[in-house]
């Protein structure tokens, strides 16, 4: 592969071009020019759609879409869509929908939708000038973004209101106008930065025009305004609960009394040491996150957003939570979501309006207690695993085919092996001199 150059005017190329282009690094440009177009969606108009999310599209990643059934959530059947590429997760989350099911399902409520924007500014004066006059900066700003807020008002949500954070302990001259908003079923990140946009026009013009603001307090510097992907209000709470003595067969060497501690006692772990919540929590965002993939949502936000809330209280831990009590077991899961059902990505792409329609058109809050319970199914499902056979007994198995796929096995060869790992340790060596064996037995 030939040494790669600085381009300019890469994005000024044609679709066509960018791939000759690219391809011209490899040694058989013409093979690598057929691997990404045998990729391209075979419906041109989609295709073009696809092209068009992102700049300098050349092909598509695909990802596995796939289906986690049995999914109770507050009385309601779903079939859960989910894409990721990590083996075992959709095994993970439909295993223990199926066993919840039997024992009431998953029971799921939405705190609040609450989001966050911020308006970053420098400005010189009498902060206590500033504070006393927030109330009608307060009325000026929402008055003034009417225009852009008409269409969210009439369907219930707009700005809640804007608040003045002094942080000029930290940086001097620094402040910040702190807005929440309810943007309903769309996710609202062009909302609110376009409001977010006008309170700066707006903040300038009124402290230019206000006679108590005299000298350097007529100006401001605004750095930036943006929505914060931190919304700790937009809350989702997502729980499971049975009699204890219903874990009866979870485990032959453990009594459903002892798995109930035993698992207890993971969680308390994840709640103690960061090193065991990153992971813990990790395995809460694969469930969570495919569903966010599948609907068209932005998954590093809420990523981003998750990890923040399990720091929330000055140090990193478990999102989740046990409860043992008069012979019950209780595990809930508090994480924030800010998802949505309109807008963006969730009609314009095809499976992500799929996904939409399969769970019966959600609202907003709707979507965010199924990510949310896919997420606590997933967890419960490793903790059940880590705290009983081991994690790699169930994981390498459905890693089986990705170690086949990679030694590069005929579909013959792959049957016999799966049947001969049916009761057998999977690895990588291990499954590398079965096929060995199986080839030297047939040549």
């Amino acid at each position: 592969m030939q040494k790669q150059q600085i381009r300019k005017g890469f994005s000024k190329l044609n679709k066509e071009q960018k791939i000759d282009l690219t391809a011209s690094y490899f040694e058989n440009p013409a093979k690598a020019a057929r691997e990404l177009k045998s990729f391209w969606h075979n419906d041109p108009d989609i295709q073009k759609r696809l092209d068009e999310f992102a700049e300098n599209t050349i092909s598509n990643f695909s990802f596995p879409y796939g289906i986690a059934p049995n999914f109770v959530i507050n009385g309601n059947m779903y079939l859960v869509p989910m894409v990721i590429e990590e083996s075992s997760v959709i095994a993970a989350a439909s295993n223990a929908a199926k066993f919840w099911s039997e024992r009431g399902g998953f029971h799921a409520k939405v705190v609040s939708m609450t989001k966050v924007g911020q308006l970053h500014f420098i400005w010189e004066g009498d902060t206590d000038k500033l504070r006393s006059s927030m109330p009608e900066i307060r009325e000026k700003l929402i008055t003034e973004a009417n225009h852009i807020t008409t269409n969210m008002r009439k369907r219930g949500g707009g700005i809640l209101d804007i608040e003045l954070i002094d942080m000029s302990d930290k940086i001097e001259n620094y402040y910040q106008l702190k807005a929440s908003f309810d943007t309903i079923d769309s996710m609202g990140a062009n909302f609110i930065n376009s409001c977010l946009e006008e309170f700066g026009l707006q903040l300038k013009r009124f402290l230019k025009e206000e006679k108590r603001f005299t000298g350097k307090e007529k100006n401001c510097e605004i750095v930036m305004a943006i929505l914060s992907n931190y919304t700790p209000e937009c809350l989702v709470r997502t729980w499971v609960e049975c009699d204890i003595e219903e874990f009866g067969e979870m485990d032959r060497d453990l009594s459903a009394q002892q798995f109930a501690e035993k698992f207890k006692m993971a969680v308390r772990i994840a709640q103690a040491d960061e090193y065991r919540a990153t992971t813990h929590n990790k395995g809460i965002m694969n469930g969570i996150d495919a569903v966010v993939l599948a609907t068209g949502n932005d998954f590093r936000a809420i990523e981003g957003c998750a990890h923040t809330y399990a720091a929330r209280n000055g140090k990193y831990t478990s999102l989740t939570n046990v409860i043992i009590e008069d012979g019950k077991f209780r595990y809930e899961l508090s994480v924030p979501l800010a998802l949505g059902t309109v807008g963006g990505l969730t009609s314009l792409h095809p499976l992500a309006k799929f996904s939409l329609e399969l769970l019966n058109n959600p609202g907003a809050e709707q979507l965010m207690m199924i990510a949310a319970a896919a997420g606590l199914a997933n967890n419960f499902s490793a903790v059940k695993s880590l705290t009983t056979k081991g994690i790699q007994v169930g994981h390498m198995k459905m890693h089986l085919y990705n170690i086949l796929n990679h030694i590069g096995v005929t579909n013959k060869e792959k049957e016999k092996a799966v049947d001969y790992f049916s009761d057998k340790k999977v690895s990588f060596n291990n499954v590398k001199e079965m096929v060995t064996r199986l080839r030297k037995g047939n040549s």
